[in-house]
């Protein structure tokens, strides 16, 4: 409603930063502001309020991501986003728009790009070219660089409610039953839909199994046979770096509720509510000062993984630590 009226009225920020959790919605809001911005039959919503048709060539076009005057910017291969990117997006903002009315720059998981790269924006965030829009998504604008978001006006999302969450994989043609487990997970619809495909289930398991297994380890040999099998080793190269890049993600979740778990919360408040019986054998063992351990562990993991070093000495690394 504040984008609309903001579109409506002229008084959009020509840079902004959409911030909050993973799976709210925060892209879905630049694809429907870029059509917003060169929707070809405007609809009014409201008094002082606009929304685009959905249906026009542009908003069609901007869907499928064949709008000329859409610049999406996002990781390669999980690689950090570059200069070299940047420096593409600052070259073509410098025109004016081809086919829209307004250029808008979509840059995803924005927190991705390296310092060289955020440095390159700086003088285009702060004095943008008049027909062009930026918009910075990310769920972690705290890696972002100081310079950056003083330039960037910032429109926070939060977690969706359970209903919503549902109403989005019932829309997917999952069973009710199913439906209604899979929207509590935390408020992300797509951390639901993700678990929907399996993706999720399959990354949740292997984090359980590995803080299971390293639970009980008596010595290093054992911790380690524990990292040997959470690491997926049947891939190889990029396959396996993001194999286990997907199982990392998972864990601070698990985390998460094994803390609560721990103080007495009940079951209803937690994120992965279906691995209930998982997870409160773990409380006593990863509550205190050794969660926020693990914490800390598993964020050095990821950490450690997106500069390149080798998976299996990662996860070595890890079950030393956790």
């Amino acid at each position: 409603q504040l984008i609309a009226q903001a579109v409506s009225r002229g008084t959009l920020p020509p840079s902004l930063g959409f911030v909050g959790p993973d799976g709210v919605g925060k892209q879905l809001a630049a694809i429907a502001l870029a059509q917003v911005q060169n929707c070809l039959s405007l609809v009014e919503t409201r008094p002082f309020a606009v929304d685009a048709c959905g249906e026009c060539d542009s908003c069609n076009k901007i869907v499928r991501g064949s709008f000329s005057d859409l610049l999406l910017v996002e990781t390669i291969e999980n690689k950090p986003i570059t200069i070299d990117q940047i420096r593409q997006v600052v070259h073509q903002v410098a025109y004016r728009p081809f086919e829209g009315r307004r250029r808008v720059v979509v840059i995803n998981d924005a927190d991705r790009m390296n310092v060289e790269a955020q440095s390159a924006l700086l003088k285009t965030l702060e004095e943008p070219p008049d027909s062009s829009q930026f918009v910075l998504v990310t769920s972690r604008p705290d890696l972002l660089l100081l310079t950056v978001r003083s330039r960037i006006q910032q429109l926070n999302f939060v977690h969706l409610s359970v209903d919503e969450v549902f109403q989005v994989v019932r829309g997917l043609g999952v069973e009710t039953a199913d439906a209604q487990l899979l929207a509590a997970a935390g408020g992300s619809a797509g951390r639901a839909v993700a678990l929907a495909s399996g993706e999720l289930v399959v990354a949740r398991d292997a984090a359980v199994r590995l803080m299971e297994q390293v639970a009980i380890a008596r010595d290093g040999r054992a911790r380690l046979e524990a990292a040997q099998e959470f690491v997926g080793a049947k891939k190889k190269g990029q396959d396996l770096r993001q194999e286990l890049i997907q199982r990392l993600r998972a864990m601070p979740s698990l985390l998460r509720d094994v803390a609560l778990l721990c103080t007495g919360s009940e079951p209803q408040a937690l994120v992965n509510v279906d691995l209930v019986d998982s997870l409160a054998p773990l409380s006593d063992v990863y509550g205190g000062s050794r969660g926020v351990k693990a914490f800390d562990s598993v964020g050095r993991a990821l950490d450690a993984l997106e500069r390149h070093v080798n998976p299996k000495v990662v996860a070595d690394w890890l079950a030393c630590r956790l």
